[in-house]
């Protein structure tokens, strides 16, 4: 037939696949930023279920700077590190979830049972850990320079952490976490 009817025989119509070609490009478009940005600012996820933080999914963030009470992930100093693995607080290869306690310039001393950040009581320790082993002790004052953290938990009696090994470099810091969901 000739006249107003047109037949399409094989091909595309081109008015219907340009829309949806181009939001297929724009599509890849954003997933590719996507990927890129996720890659750039989440350069780990760790999934803490201990007691020194809330059970959950978190961020591994950049650590700088490094502020009191921020979470960060810590690799122990190897006497701490080979202690922890060798009662069973945690193997050897995991690295801790912590809260900043005390950073450059604040000074940390362990009076007795006392930890006291900048004049403050702030916690006590223990001198047992729950099997009746003794916990680790160290005396006296330190003021924190810039390459100096101090880990501390304070709502948590058991958590092992400066209290019982002191102020570690900061350079034991692998990175700040960010939760992203916990109970």
């Amino acid at each position: 037939m000739i006249g107003p009817r047109l037949f399409r025989i094989g091909g595309r119509q081109r008015g219907r696949s340009r829309p949806r070609r181009i939001l297929a490009l724009a599509l890849a478009g954003l997933v590719c930023l996507g990927l890129a940005e996720l890659g750039r600012a989440a350069p780990g996820l760790v999934w803490n279920n201990t007691a020194s933080a809330p059970i959950g999914l978190y961020r591994l963030m950049p650590s700088s700077p490094i502020h009191r009470g921020d979470r960060v992930l810590v690799r122990l100093p190897d006497p701490m590190r080979r202690l922890a693995a060798e009662r069973g607080y945690l193997p050897e290869t995991v690295p801790l979830v912590k809260t900043v306690g005390g950073v450059s310039g604040d000074l940390i001393c362990a009076e007795g049972d006392t930890i006291l950040v900048n004049g403050q009581p702030v916690v006590l320790r223990l001198r047992q850990d729950r099997w009746d082993r003794p916990m680790p002790r160290w005396t006296g004052c330190r003021r924190l320079d810039a390459d100096m953290v101090f880990l501390l938990t304070g709502d948590v009696a058991e958590s092992f952490d400066g209290r019982y090994f002191g102020p570690i470099p900061r350079s034991n810091v692998l990175g700040l976490l960010v939760p992203l969901w916990t109970e």
